[in-house]
């Protein structure tokens, strides 16, 4: 049985790995909250992972999702048995007195994906958002630390920015998997229908398509500048983490309308370049004692 450090360096090298933007900005947390965001992440990882293993049927991933479920709980009651990824979260959860129903709404958000299902509206779509990013948002500022409870509505707001920038930069990828996140009633007021995302039977220069992505950018952009206040709130020395965070998914937001909506050709990423200016500039900040303006 690995030791708990032993755990956390497991999560360390696997959100070193596959962290992507996240990592970036645990760099400029303290040892004791990058490893208890790693470990988070690298939970967070192992259940996305299950649910997205398409060599497997959609049966199969629901049994796996629940066996890991009945692991997580017997984790989250002193049993994490050898699974280094569970001993080192679990440890985190506890540390951090991070509320167990998160985990319970996020795991509920993927069983629910598998089912493919269709968003209607966008209250219906917020519901999604919630379950697959605000948890991971109320989650990430139990560990960086904060001031007053008003932050936890702000980091719901900032997980679904972060989501509704996944689904407007993965509409082709999406598509492959079977997946339309965009409401229907708002691809209806554009002329368009399910199908035409699901097969990309139309351009990305289609007037339509660019006014339905300029529409979802807009409201991406809201959630955006309304979780600014988010900032303040939370603890000192975490401050310039989230800000490179938030910058990080703001500057891919951007990047989505520079390339004038073309997600059906690629993937749109921001350049290495850019997250490390950000990180710099937020690694600047930390010395100086404060936090630059959000947006960047």
């Amino acid at each position: 049985m690995p030791t708990t450090d032993e755990a956390y360096a497991h999560c360390r090298r696997l959100a070193r790995t596959e962290a992507r933007n996240f990592y970036y900005a645990f760099l400029l947390l303290t040892r004791e909250r990058r490893d208890a965001m790693s470990a988070v992440y690298s939970f967070m990882r192992q259940s996305d992972d299950i649910a997205d293993d398409d060599r497997a049927s959609v049966q199969a991933r629901q049994v796996k999702l629940r066996s890991w479920r009945r692991r997580f709980s017997e984790a989250m009651s002193g049993d994490s048995g050898e699974d280094p990824v569970l001993m080192a979260f679990s440890d985190a959860v506890r540390r951090y007195t991070i509320p167990h129903t998160y985990f319970d709404e996020l795991l509920d958000g993927m069983e629910s994906d598998l089912a493919l299902p269709m968003y209607r509206t966008f209250d219906d779509l917020y519901r999604y958002c919630y379950q697959a990013a605000s948890v991971v948002g109320m989650t990430t500022i139990h560990v960086l630390g904060f001031e007053t409870d008003e932050a936890i509505p702000l980091a719901e707001r900032c997980g679904v920015a972060f989501q509704l920038t996944n689904i407007i930069r993965d509409v082709s990828a999406d598509a492959a998997l079977g997946r339309v996140y965009l409401p229907s009633t708002e691809l209806e007021a554009f002329g368009l229908d399910r199908s035409d995302l699901l097969n990309l039977t139309i351009p990305y220069s289609d007037s339509r398509f660019q006014r339905l992505m300029d529409f979802q950018w807009k409201r991406a952009q809201r959630y955006y500048l309304d979780s600014a206040p988010l900032l303040p709130m939370v603890s000192s020395a975490s401050r310039p983490a989230l800000w490179a965070l938030m910058s990080i998914y703001y500057g891919l937001l951007l990047r989505i309308r520079q390339t004038s909506y073309d997600v059906f050709q690629q993937r749109v990423s921001l350049p290495l370049w850019r997250k490390l200016w950000i990180v710099a500039r937020a690694m600047q900040s930390r010395v100086d004692g404060g936090t630059p303006p959000f947006p960047a």
